[in-house]
Formats: C-alpha cells, sequence, structure tokens
C-alpha cells in the first residue's frame, strides 16, 4: 500500500517493519515525530528519556539484550549523546541498533548550524542520509542490515526539510529479528586492554563497509545529458538540484555520507569536465573528493551557511528559473517570535527585567524572554548551561554578583542536564539563586512529557519527580514555590533570595496556557474612559494587548484572562477577566 508521509513517520515505519523492539529518545526539534510516531505501534517499547545520553545508553543495553533498537536525538543532542557514542563505536552491536539525528540547517529551532557528519567521521561509524520520505523508510529498514552485518551502530541523519516535508511511501510488514545475549567481555567491557584490540576492528569495518558503499544501491549514478558538468549530492540538497537541473547534468547522489566510495566518486569525477558538490552546512562531500586529488568545487559556490533552497542553487548554478520559483518582491512584515498569551513565563520575566537582575537562560520556549520588550536573559548556551554559568559567574566576580544575577531554566531541561549543575552549587557553595520555570511539560518541541509531569510518551500514569525534594536532597536548603501569575509574589521571592548568603531554588510554577486541560478565566477588558494610554500593560509583550487610537485594545480570541497585565495598570482601566 503507498501513502503519504511525513520523513520522521516514515523512519518510525521504516523502524517498525525492521523489527525493531525498544526506543528512548529526547525530543528535539526537528527530530521529535519519529518517536511520537514509532510509540503508536503497540508492538514497540517507547519512551522519553531524561536527555540523549541516557536514550542511548538505553538503546544500546537493548539491542545488548538482543532486540533491535533506536534512539533519536537532534544535532545539539548528539554532542550530549557523544560519549557513550565513541565507546559503542568499539564495542558493536548484538542486535541491531540505530541512532537518529535530525539537522536544522537555517536554525529554524537550534542554537547554532552544527554538521552532524562529522560525528559519523569521527566515531568511524556508518551514516545514511535520506532525501526524502520513501528513502526514510527504506534506509532505516537498511540501517539496521548493515548494524548487523558490520557489528556496529549506525548513524541515519535527517535534516529539517526531509524531516518535516511529505512524499509517498510504500508500506510493507513487520519483520521479527530477534537475538539471545551471550557474556562477552573482551567486546563490550572497554577498558583499555579490550579496547586496544577493537580499534583495529574498527579501522577494519571502515574498510569494509567502504567496499560496501562502492556498489551498493543507495549510491546511485543519475545520467544526464550533458557531461561538462558532474554534480555530487545527498539529502535534501539533491531535491534542489534535481528540480533546477533535471537530467541535464550527471548527478551522483550518495545515501551513505559516511564511509563514502572512491572508486566510485573516482570514475564519475573521470565521466564529466568539471565536478561540482552541492551540499549543505560544511563541505564535507568536497573535503573528501579533495582529499582523494580531484580538483572539484563546492564551497567556492555554495555557502556554507543557512538552508539551500531552489533559487539559490539556480543562481549559484547560473541556472535561468521560472517566475514562479522567483520570491515575490513585496517586503513582508517581521514576525518574531514571541511568548503566547497567557504564558506563564511573562510575570516572571518582566519581574527580572523590571529589577536589572542578570538572567543566565537555558533552552527552551522561555528562551523568548530574551526578546524585546521583556528583553530578560543575558545568555543561552546549551541545556543546562544556565544553572553551570551562574556557578561560574558569581565565583568569577568574588561575590560582586552576589544579589544580582540568577539562573532560569525549565522544568524538562531540568532533567535533562540541569541537576548536576545544581549539585554543584550546592557542594561548591557558590551564593547562587537558580530558578525553575515549571511549567508542567516540555513545551517547546510540542508538549512531550518529561519526568515532572507525571506521566510517560503514552501518557499513562508514571513516576512524577518532585522537584522541592530533589532540590533540597542536593543540599539546597533554600527552596520555595511561586505563581508567575502574582507579580508582588514572584517580585518578593526573588529579592529574598538574592538577599539571602546561600544557594537558592525558586519554582515558578504554572502549567503551559496551551494545555488542553488548563481553564482559563474570561478575557481583560478595557475601560477606554480610564485608559490614558501610558501602554504600562504594553511592557509585559502579550500578544493580546495592542493599541489603536491611543488606547489600549484586548484581542478576546487570544486573552486567556491571567490577568498579568491588570497588575501593570496604576490607573484601573484594566479589568480583570474573571473565572468563566
Amino acid at each position: 500500500m503507498k501513502t503519504l508521509m511525513l520523513g520522521n513517520e516514515a523512519v518510525a515505519r521504516g523502524l517498525y517493519e525492521a523489527g525493531c523492539d525498544f526506543v528512548s529518545s529526547y525530543p528535539g526539534t526537528p527530530s521529535t515525530e519519529i518517536t511520537e510516531a514509532i510509540a503508536k505501534y503497540k508492538e514497540v517499547y517507547a519512551e522519553w528519556a531524561p536527555n540523549e545520553k541516557v536514550a542511548m545508553e538505553a538503546a544500546f543495553g537493548a539491542c545488548l539484550a538482543g532486540r533491535r533498537s533506536f534512539c533519536g536525538m537532534k544535532h545539539v543532542g548528539l554532542n550530549v549523546a557523544a560519549d557513550p557514542l565513541f565507546t559503542i563505536a568499539y564495542t558493536g552491536v548484538n542486535a541491531g541498533m540505530v541512532i537518529g539525528v535530525a539537522d536544522d540547517a537555517g536554525m529554524h529551532s537550534s542554537q547554532n548550524e552544527q554538521d552532524s557528519r562529522h560525528y559519523a567521521r569521527a566515531a568511524k561509524i556508518p551514516m545514511l542520509e535520506p532525501a526524502d520520505s520513501a528513502e526514510a523508510l527504506h534506509f532505516a529498514k537498511l540501517a539496521y542490515e548493515l548494524s548487523e552485518t558490520f557489528d556496529t551502530p549506525v548513524l541515519l541523519k535527517m535534516c529539517t526539510r526531509v524531516s518535516h516535508s511529505q512524499s509517498v511511501v510504500e508500506l510493507g510488514e513487520r519483520i521479527e529479528a530477534r537475538k539471545t545475549y551471550e557474556k562477552n567481555p573482551q567486546k563490550y567491557i572497554m577498558m583499555p586492554g579490550n579496547a586496544k584490540k577493537r580499534h583495529p576492528f574498527v579501522e577494519e569495518r571502515t574498510k569494509k563497509l567502504t567496499e560496501w558503499a562502492e556498489n551498493c544501491e543507495i549510491n546511485r549514478l543519475e545520467e544526464g545529458r550533458d557531461h561538462a558538468v558532474g554534480i555530487i549530492t545527498s539529502s535534501t540538497a539533491y531535491q534542489y538540484v534535481k528540480e533546477v537541473l533535471g537530467d541535464t547534468y550527471p548527478v551522483l547522489k550518495l545515501g551513505m555520507i559516511f564511509p563514502m566510495p572512491e572508486k566510485k566518486i573516482r570514475d564519475f569525477a573521470a565521466s564529466v569536465e568539471k565536478l561540482i558538490v552541492v551540499e549543505e552546512l560544511d563541505s564535507f562531500i568536497e573535503a573528501h573528493c579533495k582529499n582523494m586529488g580531484l580538483t572539484v568545487s563546492g564551497k567556492d559556490i555554495f555557502p556554507c551557511i543557512d538552508e539551500f533552497s531552489q533559487n539559490l542553487v539556480a543562481d549559484k548554478l547560473q541556472i535561468e528559473k521560472d517566475a514562479a520559483g522567483i520570491p515575490l518582491d513585496e517586503a513582508i512584515p517581521a514576525r518574531p517570535p514571541v511568548m503566547c498569551a497567557g504564558c506563564p513565563h511573562r510575570g516572571l520575566f518582566y519581574t527580572l527585567a523590571k529589577n536589572k537582575i542578570t538572567a543566565l537562560g537555558d533552552i527552551g520556549c522561555y528562551t523568548l524572554g530574551a526578546v524585546p520588550p521583556l528583553g530578560a536573559l543575558d545568555t543561552t548556551i546549551c541545556m543546562g548551561a544556565s544553572v553551570s554559568g551562574l556557578h561560574g559567574f558569581t565565583k568569577a566576580l568574588k561575590g560582586a554578583a552576589d544579589g544580582k544575577a540568577v539562573a532560569v531554566i525549565g522544568d524538562s531541561t531540568f532533567m535533562h542536564s540541569g541537576i548536576t549543575g545544581l549539585v554543584n552549587v550546592a557542594y561548591n557553595e557558590s551564593n547562587a539563586t537558580v530558578i525553575i520555570v515549571d511549567n508542567s511539560i516540555t513545551g517547546m518541541t510540542g508538549h512531550q512529557q518529561n519526568p515532572t509531569t507525571g506521566f510517560n510518551l503514552k501518557g499513562d500514569p508514571a513516576t512524577k519527580i518532585d522537584l522541592e525534594t530533589l532540590c533540597r536532597a542536593v543540599g539546597i536548603r533554600r527552596v520555595r514555590v511561586v505563581d508567575p501569575y502574582d507579580l508582588k509574589q514572584t517580585e518578593d521571592a526573588i529579592k529574598e533570595e538574592l538577599a539571602a548568603n546561600e544557594p537558592s531554588v525558586i519554582i515558578s510554577r504554572r502549567p503551559c496556557a496551551l494545555l488542553k486541560y488548563v481553564k482559563h478565566n474570561k478575557p481583560v477588558s478595557i475601560d477606554a474612559a480610564k485608559c490614558v494610554g501610558c501602554k504600562m500593560c504594553m511592557k509585559i509583550g502579550c500578544p493580546a494587548i495592542s493599541m489603536e487610537g491611543g488606547k489600549a485594545m484586548i484581542d478576546t480570541t487570544l486573552c486567556t484572562g491571567c490577568n498579568v497585565c491588570t497588575q501593570l495598570c496604576k490607573i484601573g482601566a484594566m479589568k480583570k477577566g474573571e473565572e468563566a
């Protein structure tokens, strides 16, 4: 049966058909839907792990037990999982193990444009790179075959456009491919003596995989009419090349991006007058070609930043495009991202900005607290960096920052990487105040459960981590909870904890306004006769508030009646939204 599927859904289908039994992931756009989709198959156990390192280690344990496994993450998540990745490359696998990683060229929802292909080369494990949904399904199944044939974990690299675009796939049947576990200390215990013996195996495996890459069907030559130019490409860049060029020039489309073939590339290069590599981000394929001594163009033509498009490829290759492919000339109004109406983080960030407090931020939808008019954050680095960074910030300034700096971290991010930073704060006794913004969900990636919500991936009741108890258990004596909708309570708590001469934690707790179970008040109303147009209500940056004719206006379709804005109106022009 044929059907349309998102790339991520197609990966999940491929995992299912290949007999995958165990999935552990941490949500991260653009990879999230793979795990959400695979969780719908009752034959597969699927879970959200606290972070990517845990997910990869759990997936390895499952493959060790003889069950085909998968762990999924976005590109920056692979950094978190790099520790086990490099050693699992040495041990190899029992049953097949596939590691899904999704890059985000263009940084639609990421803090960098990291190119994950480098991990394949550095860890010396194969990486497959599908260009559409059909290949996503096929490559997911193929990855297990390679994993078990060559005794290796396999990286399956997606990207935003392939993950989130639809194309036709053909569905197949599920197979069972289970193995038994046998104790093998020399293979799986990576103490130096054993690891030294495994390294030659890794090098030999790479040679064998390179030989396989020479003749595999996923590295294919597509003939063209004119051999003046030959294109080597992969992933979504392949789609742009084909849309722009059709069959004008021959194309070598690489489905295995590491290790890459050598003879196939040399033969292709010899068949064309000029060789061009079209690839997003870094010069990965181009560098391989140059290392082989080939004359090739790539990053001298194409940029190493941002994602490509049909128009960019046409422009760089100097190919004329139809008018339909040309962007409109009209200026499009900027639409910067903002926190949702009723977002519980808004009151907290207003308070921090009002009091001119340095706030080290973290990864989550609350990162939008950095956007004007709030402008409340000073840094955003990576998961958990706010807490660790605050410790270093306060220690380095030797008391000068006391009472003036905080860390802001979400509940899911705290479980991911914030706990160890808080342990460091307690253990090394920095006078740091950490604010955990607990909105009862993993908000940024689309409302996934986490260990603090009380539910698992499938929505079943699960152990709920008590943040207050956890913080006290690691050595923080001052722990308190505030409602960020209450500005006075929030401000008082921040001032009191910053004044204390010891580490503390404030938990800013209120559920995300978009959660289905959250009951909203009636919208706020404006008494136009009283409103003087002072714009105090605009300082919180709520999209439900605007100005018209010098008076404040409320969009009742957006307003959730959180009443934060009414606390800023000193003349009583804003009437609180009552309970619905």
